[in-house]
């Protein structure tokens, strides 16, 4: 965010990040395995497909975000205040320290009590089995990520 704001506090703002990625997917090849929204920053594990650019699909997804946010919020400049930083993921350990890293950043910052329960993440999506940002988490990934797994729990309100 610009100037570190918290301008994705609202459950409208993050509903509408969303809903910009799921645009992203219609013009783009990417899949997206694990996310976080969280007050002032998100975090993404995305594969671009074959023959598209990480750095065009972010760009379209954080221009579009922004200009929608400013609209919907009537507000006007920047909305982020660096590029996005980007890293290739070297190796399986890799994958599932990033994904926990993913996974734990509401919980670290007292958002919630379990990770698993926030609502705006990967976790949250594969636990009560509606993956509709992320892609399903494949069988031999459920062992080492046991908080997205489906459990017998309420919907959510």
């Amino acid at each position: 965010m610009n100037n570190k704001e918290k301008l994705l506090t609202s459950f409208a703002a993050k509903q509408i990040f969303l809903t910009v990625l799921c645009k992203a997917r219609k013009r783009y090849k990417f899949t997206i395995d694990d996310y976080v929204i969280m007050g002032n920053h998100i975090h993404l594990v995305i594969f671009p497909g074959k023959d598209e650019s990480l750095s065009r699909i972010m760009q379209w997804i954080l221009s579009v975000y922004a200009m929608i946010y400013n609209k919907r919020f009537n507000r006007s400049g920047h909305f982020w205040g660096e590029r996005f930083f980007s890293r290739v993921i070297e190796s399986f350990f890799d994958y599932l320290h990033t994904f926990n890293y993913i996974d734990k950043n509401p919980f670290v910052a007292g958002l919630v009590a379990k990770n698993r329960n926030w609502r705006f993440s990967g976790a949250f999506e594969h636990r009560i089995g509606r993956c509709t940002t992320v892609k399903p988490l494949p069988v031999h990934l459920q062992a080492f990520f046991p908080q997205h797994i489906r459990l017998a729990l309420p919907e959510p309100k």
